[in-house]
């Protein structure tokens, strides 16, 4: 039987470790061809030898880089049916202590790093002429106002409505190309173990994160890593510019106001 993904040459950005490294797993297992581009050289390295997948070297916030990276999936692999904008960096500041420096620095990693990938994946998905998927990983600070991550829901924010404005442009342009946000809340990965003491102290203050669900208040990587099996899969042929909010009612959670 063949696999969910079999046949697909797929990109995961950030997929050395955390969310991109359950992603690059999954899809591996599912018959994708996998290249993981990431800056973790020997993370990547060592999980490309592990899972069968390729690793390119990939600053995300360089729009040069980029344009280099695709046209070498192109000279190997001649398509590119999947693109995971995975790629992003948490700094713990609110509206008031924000620098411009922290600013830009999360911004380059999540927004910047969106639309370089799309905007350069679209015409090599278009040669194709196959079904092929986008998936951009935002968070629920992309749809709730979260005050101790203000770049960051910023950042979140414009991939949230990127999606939805590239998923029109491509629908109406007649390409087989979806595109689609996903929404993770506190998953446990190496990103949101090193953000700091003041993200941990303010999250344990925030009334949504008191509720009990399914027995846990954070999920796992595999837990994002599915749904982005499910939207890199021809499973999902009819969603686009739709937002998979993942957060065991986190976000839908009645609470106190502090």
């Amino acid at each position: 039987m063949a696999g969910r993904v079999e046949g697909k040459v797929c990109v995961v950005t950030g997929g050395a470790m955390g969310l991109g490294e359950a992603d690059c797993r999954l899809l591996a297992g599912e018959g994708g061809t996998v290249i993981i581009a990431d800056i973790a050289d020997e993370k990547g390295q060592a999980l490309a030898g592990e899972i069968g997948a390729e690793y390119y070297h990939l600053d995300v916030t360089k729009e040069a880089d980029w344009i280099t990276f695709l046209a070498q999936v192109k000279d190997t692999y001649g398509k590119l049916n999947v693109l995971v904008n995975n790629a992003g960096i948490v700094i713990p500041t609110n509206v008031e202590t924000c620098t411009e420096e922290e600013w830009r620095a999360v911004n380059a990693v999540s927004a910047d790093a969106t639309f370089f990938g799309m905007k350069h994946a679209i015409p090599l998905m278009r040669e194709s002429g196959e079904l092929c998927s986008i998936i951009n990983m935002s968070s629920i600070a992309g749809i709730a106002g979260i005050p101790y991550v203000f770049a960051y829901a910023a950042a979140k924010g414009a991939v949230r409505l990127m999606s939805k404005a590239a998923a029109v442009h491509c629908a109406q342009n007649g390409d087989k190309i979806r595109v689609n946000s996903i929404h993770p809340s506190g998953i446990v990965t190496p990103m949101t173990q090193n953000v700091g003491q003041q993200v941990a102290d303010a999250m344990a203050k925030d009334p949504r994160n008191t509720v009990p669900v399914g027995g846990s208040r954070s999920g796992e990587p595999n837990d994002i890593g599915y749904m982005v099996l499910y939207l890199a899969s021809d499973e999902s042929k009819f969603v686009s510019g739709a937002e998979m909010v993942v957060d065991n009612t986190v976000t839908i959670t009645e609470g106190i106001v502090p």
